[in-house]
């Protein structure tokens, strides 16, 4: 079996090789990169293996560069210091991922695994987890330039009691009692916003989990919050978001 390692720390690529070595003698590191430049070269002039082992950060950029400037259908082994709450987006989308330090059994349930699955989606593979990647890593507004009077101020994301969309308009609701229009849509809203943070609990209200003060039962299997500046009607948690909600406040 033919591989390559792209790895920016040469003693981790070293490390690596060793232990895929104990792992599969059979193994043949044909190749070390340690830039997004240097791979894509490489793999351009016809450079081809079995299988990657590839580091998400190298020297000049993250490694989904390497797969967005040229096709690549080589099976993946990921390899990272990202956490384990970090990496559950990607196990599932992978031949596998390998937290560092690399210990040797996992590296070998790693390899064994390539070895029995079915290559032909890698593909698809590597878009999920470049989405999932892109998902983790994404940044949120932290700020909305509103008008006051006859200036623009700016509003910090962490101070928005609610979104709230009235007559045609979307508003910001404000710890200080104030309301400011904005130019988004609450569709707009829910891809710029944390969703950590922020609930669309109905179609005219998006709501800041601080801002919740308490939840109770209401009539038709649905949820009434208790939060500052809301009526009654605007603070009803939908029947179909009920159970997204619940989870939301669970995480």
């Amino acid at each position: 079996m033919k591989a390559i390692i792209i790895e920016d720390e040469k003693l981790s690529a070293e490390h690596l090789a060793t232990l895929l070595k104990k792992v599969d003698s059979s193994i043949d590191i044909i190749a070390t990169f340690d830039s997004v430049k240097k791979s894509v070269e490489e793999f351009t002039k016809g450079l081809k293996a079995d299988l990657l082992f590839v580091d998400i950060h190298l020297a000049d950029g993250l490694s989904f560069d390497i797969f967005s400037k040229i096709s690549i259908e080589t099976p993946v082994i990921f390899t990272t210091a990202y956490n384990e709450y970090a990496i559950k987006a990607f196990k599932i989308n992978s031949v596998d991922y390998l937290l560092k330090p690399i210990g040797i059994e996992d590296l070998r349930n790693a390899v064994d695994k390539y070895k029995k699955l079915n290559t032909i989606n890698q593909a698809v593979i590597l878009e999920n987890i470049s989405n999932a990647y892109q998902s983790i890593n994404k940044q949120f507004k932290n700020r909305f330039m509103v008008k006051m009077g006859d200036s623009i101020s700016s509003i910090k994301t962490e101070e928005i009691l609610h979104f709230i969309s009235e007559d045609g308009m979307v508003l910001i609701a404000t710890e200080n009692g104030k309301r400011f229009v904005i130019d988004y849509t609450l569709d707009n809203l829910e891809t710029l916003i944390s969703p950590d943070i922020f609930f669309r609990i109905n179609r005219k209200v998006i709501i800041n989990i601080s801002s919740i003060q308490k939840v109770g039962s209401y009539f038709n299997s649905r949820l009434k919050i208790n939060s500052s500046n809301l009526n009654d009607e605007d603070c009803v948690v939908s029947r179909e978001r009920v159970n997204e909600f619940k989870s939301w406040l669970d995480k």
